[in-house]
This record gives C-alpha cells, sequence and structure tokens, in this order.
C-alpha cells in the first residue's frame, strides 16, 4: 500500500465500527442459541467492519446475518462495491466452512469443485452492506470483505456456545 497517498486513519476504522455496530445492533440481546461477533481491518486502502450473526443447534452452527460497512473513499459504483461485498461473504463462507487443499505424495487431491466443497445456496446468509459516503481518494474493493469475515464468525460462534475454534476449516468440528 502506499501511505504517502493513502495514510493509515484510525478514525476512519472507527468510524465503519460504530456505523456497523448501529446497523447490526449490536447489543441488542439475542434469542437463546444466537451468537454475534465483529472484526474490522484495513486492506487495499479500504476500511472494513464485519457483523456476523449465527444460530446454533444441536451443535451445527448456521450463518444468519452479515452486515459490512465499508469505507473504500470515493466509491464510483456503488451497486457494484455492495455486490463485491455480498460475494466477499459468500465466498469467506466457503473458505471458512470448508477451505482447504490437501496434498498427497506431493500432488494436491483436489481437481475441481466434485471435490473441493463449497458454500451451497442454503447457506448463504442474509447479507446487509452499508457502503459510506466519502470524499477521500478511491480504494479497492474487490478484497476487503474477506478478511475480517473469520474472525467474526468464529468470535459468534464463541458467542453462542462458549468454544473457540481457532484453526479453519469448520467442518473439521462437525458444526457445519
Amino acid at each position: 500500500e502506499n501511505f504517502d497517498n493513502y495514510p493509515i486513519d484510525t478514525s476512519r476504522i472507527k468510524n465503519v465500527i460504530e456505523v456497523l455496530a448501529k446497523d447490526a445492533g449490536w447489543g441488542k440481546k439475542l434469542p437463546a442459541g444466537y451468537g454475534i461477533g465483529i472484526a474490522a481491518h484495513r486492506s487495499f486502502c479500504t476500511y472494513v467492519a464485519t457483523v456476523v450473526i449465527v444460530s446454533s443447534q444441536k451443535d451445527k452452527i448456521k450463518i444468519e446475518k452479515v452486515f459490512y460497512a465499508v469505507d473504500a473513499g470515493k466509491v464510483i459504483n456503488p451497486d457494484r462495491a455492495r455486490s463485491q461485498m455480498e460475494g466477499a461473504a459468500i465466498f469467506s463462507t466457503s473458505l471458512a466452512y470448508y477451505g482447504e487443499i490437501t496434498a498427497k505424495d506431493g500432488i494436491v487431491e483436489q481437481s475441481n469443485f466434485h471435490d473441493y466443497e463449497m458454500a451451497r445456496i442454503g447457506q448463504v446468509p442474509d447479507i446487509h452492506v452499508n457502503i459510506l459516503k466519502s470524499d477521500k481518494p478511491p480504494a479497492g474493493i474487490g478484497e476487503p470483505g474477506v478478511p475480517p469475515f473469520a474472525p467474526a464468525l468464529c468470535n459468534a460462534i464463541f458467542d453462542a456456545t462458549g468454544k473457540r475454534y481457532r484453526r479453519l476449516p469448520l467442518k473439521q468440528y462437525g458444526i457445519i
């Protein structure tokens, strides 16, 4: 990243967290068996905060809702930016649940979608995206929605179950 033209601005990360907390209803009591988690970061000069809400029934986790607040500077096409964040939530669900490449005798075992699991349509959560208006220079919008997702998800699982999962993919624990 070019820190001369895009210096780190902690007020922007604070702002996305505050906006997100309001959007997601942070602090409101959730039903029994539900949990909420949050994570935030900066990448590609974009500030992103993510909240994930999960439910837990019979030791199985379901992602119910995902919220994003995004400060990517001046956004030229908000609809495209929103779709990138929606895609990030779906891609991140696949990575957190199943994202694993294995090798045997030095050869990758997965070759295509038949043996590399991905999230199915029934696992796609309700996704809410808030693209913040900004007069800052335009920044990246393709990847920044991915990194905070898994930490927010794992925090939500902990909130719902009291169990910490620190290694991905989550399928190894039998909770998906």
